[in-house]
C-alpha cells in the first residue's frame, strides 16, 4: 500500500487559525496591507489540504513557534505541514492517542491512570535534537511508537510492572543526526513500552527481518 502524502490530509479549524494569527502578526509588523490579509485570510478559511495552507505564508518570516512541522518519515523537499504541538498526554479510565503529523517539543509528560497513551512518533515533528519523555503509568499502559531512524534511551522503572523497550519490529538505521528520544519516570502495577516500528504504510525495509 502506497504511503498518503500528508500534504493532502484535510485541515482542521485549529490549523486554519494558526495560519490565520500568522497572518495578522505579518500585517502588524508591516509586513502584509490591509486588502493582502483579507486576500490571504480568506484562503486560510476557504483550505481544505495542508497543501493549501502552505503558499499563504510561503513568503513570510515566521518564529520557530509558528513554523509548519515536517513529519520526520517525509523526505526533504516535500511540502511544510503545519500541526498542533501537545505538551501533555494524559488519560483516567480511558484512552489518550496521538498520532500522524503533530509537533513535539523538548519535553512531553505522559501520564495514564487506569486507562492507556499511545505517542506514535513516526510522523512527528520533534522539536528538538533531544526529546524528553516523561511517562508515569499507574495500573495503566503507555505505549510509545518510533521510526527507525530514531535513537531511544529508556531510563525508567517498573514497579510491580514494566518499563522497557520491546522488540524493534524493523532493524534501526541510526546515523549522527539522529534524533534522540529519551523516555524516563516508572511504571506502578502497569506497563510503558517503546517500540520501533515501519513508517505507517511501509513494509519491512530489509528481507528476511522478523519481528
Amino acid at each position: 500500500m502506497e504511503r498518503r502524502d500528508p500534504a493532502q490530509l484535510r485541515v482542521s479549524d485549529h490549523d486554519r487559525h494558526q495560519v490565520a494569527e500568522l497572518l495578522r502578526q505579518a500585517a502588524g509588523e508591516g509586513r502584509l496591507d490591509l486588502d493582502e490579509l483579507d486576500e490571504r485570510l480568506e484562503a486560510a478559511y476557504s483550505a481544505k489540504t495542508y497543501a493549501d495552507l502552505v503558499p499563504i505564508t510561503a513568503d513570510l518570516p515566521v518564529r520557530p513557534t509558528d513554523h509548519p512541522a515536517v513529519p520526520q518519515g517525509v523526505p526533504l523537499g516535500q511540502p511544510l505541514v503545519p500541526a498542533a504541538t501537545y505538551t501533555t498526554s494524559v488519560s483516567f479510565l480511558g484512552d489518550c492517542t496521538r498520532r500522524g503529523v503533530w509537533r513535539v517539543p523538548a519535553e512531553h509528560t505522559a501520564f495514564s491512570m487506569m486507562g492507556g497513551v499511545t505517542l506514535d512518533l513516526r510522523e512527528a515533528q520533534l522539536e528538538a535534537r533531544e526529546t524528553t519523555i516523561t511517562a508515569v503509568a499507574i495500573m495503566a499502559g503507555i505505549d510509545i511508537v518510533v521510526n527507525a531512524r530514531t535513537q531511544v534511551i529508556v531510563e525508567g522503572i517498573g514497579v510491580m510492572g514494566d518499563f522497557s523497550q520491546t522488540r524493534d519490529r524493523v532493524p534501526a538505521e541510526i546515523t549522527p543526526d539522529s534524533p534522540v528520544v529519551r523516555v524516563k519516570g516508572f511504571a506502578l502495577m502497569a506497563g510503558v513500552s517503546v517500540q520501533r516500528k515501519a513508517m505507517p504504510g511501509e513494509s519491512r525495509r530489509r528481507i528476511g527481518w522478523k519481528a
